[in-house]
């Protein structure tokens, strides 16, 4: 059972920033943030938080990958830190940070329980046909190679939190929930699991993101490493950070700035703006033929939540799923919000305010006040 009385510290540590909340039931008590956080070498934020907490039962963490061996939230002991440090090369950017705040919270708090929270979990319900690569069985088995997923936590709380503000039980919809942020993904969502989403092995595939290419032919990959005079790590590196958004228009990747180019006339922001909402329809596409229908749209994540652009320009090419929207509630939406135009009751489109935070202490509450198995 969730017991919402106690008070849990969620620490969310990101490929390059640390957001730190306590919270009780879902209301944050108190909260601070760090957009540089370069991990183990900075961990004075997370000591000055500490001591400003007060009624602190359980920590939570926000851990990206749980690899093969984690599909559910698990409380931490040193077996499950060096699980997560040999996989480390699955998510080079975020598990080390991830590991660097649980291991200063052990130092902090030695006598308070942790748990962590896997971004990937939420996917392991997804089925071998949704998850396995068509590579030779050999190499699946040897290196573990599937489609993992990723932004569990947010897909999670936002499927629920669409399922609430329209007083239905997830279980009873089909949900296609879009993250979109500088990071972006969908899953699609039946019975209230996931049964498909766009990243894979790693957060590249799938969706054009900020800086990250979404999903490429990887024959044009193979290509460039055989023609192109590129090594691998200038590959990955460029894939990562210098494509997407940023690549097609020489901007950060901010859609904000992407917008304003295209409504200046740049031609470059014009294709990327159309380039990112082509693929994200497509995708969406995707999503419902997995379902196999829609009842649910919803936009979660900076971009989603915040983009009226983005979401007036893909949900104008989804009106043969049924998506229609009110011209005037997308515009003004600014968090929890109804989308939905009055004309249609084939699917609900709503926005849902991220809430990871959330997810993660109420995964922690779960964890700890469950009975012993059996």
């Amino acid at each position: 059972m969730d017991d919402p009385t106690i008070r849990v510290l969620v620490v969310n540590a990101g490929s390059s920033s640390l957001k730190l909340a306590l919270l009780e039931g879902d209301d944050v008590v108190d909260s601070a943030s760090v957009e540089r956080w370069t991990g183990a070498g900075d961990l004075e934020p997370i000591g000055d938080f500490v001591g400003r907490c007060s009624g602190l039962a359980a920590v939570g963490h926000r851990v990206v990958h749980g690899g093969p061996r984690h599909t559910e939230a698990v409380v931490v002991d040193e077996e499950v830190v060096d699980h997560l440090e040999s996989i480390i090369d699955l998510a080079p950017l975020h598990q080390p940070r991830a590991i660097a705040g649980i291991r200063e919270v052990t130092r902090l708090l030695p006598s308070v329980p942790q748990v962590a929270a896997f971004d990937t979990a939420f996917h392991s319900t997804m089925s071998a046909a949704a998850y396995t690569y068509a590579l030779p069985r050999e190499w699946n088995h040897r290196w573990q190679l599937r489609r993992y997923g990723f932004h569990g936590l947010s897909h999670a709380w936002a499927v629920r939190r669409s399922a609430e503000m329209l007083g239905r039980r997830p279980e009873a919809l089909r949900i296609v929930s879009c993250h979109l942020g500088a990071g972006a993904s969908l899953a699609a969502v039946r019975d209230g699991k996931s049964i498909d989403t766009t990243m894979g092995f790693t957060p590249l595939a799938g969706l054009v993101m900020a800086t990250r290419s979404g999903s490429v032919d990887p024959g044009l990959l193979t290509w460039l490493l055989a023609h192109g005079d590129l090594d691998p790590e200038t590959l990955t590196a460029a894939l990562e950070h210098q494509s997407g958004l940023r690549g097609l228009t020489g901007t950060s990747g901010d859609i904000r700035e992407v917008v304003a180019g295209r409504d200046r006339g740049d031609p470059d922001c014009v294709v990327a703006f159309d380039v990112y909402v082509h693929t994200l329809v497509r995708e969406i596409g995707a999503m419902t033929a997995s379902l196999g229908g829609l009842d649910v749209l919803v936009f979660t994540g900076g971009v989603g939540e915040h983009s009226a652009d983005v979401r007036a320009a893909a949900t104008a090419r989804l009106g043969h799923l049924g998506v229609a929207v009110d011209v005037l509630a997308n515009e003004a939406a600014d968090a929890d919000a109804d989308l939905t135009a009055a004309s249609s009751a084939a699917v609900a489109t709503l926005v849902v305010t991220s809430r990871e935070d959330a997810e993660v202490a109420r995964l922690t509450r779960e964890v700890l006040t469950a009975g012993p198995p059996g």
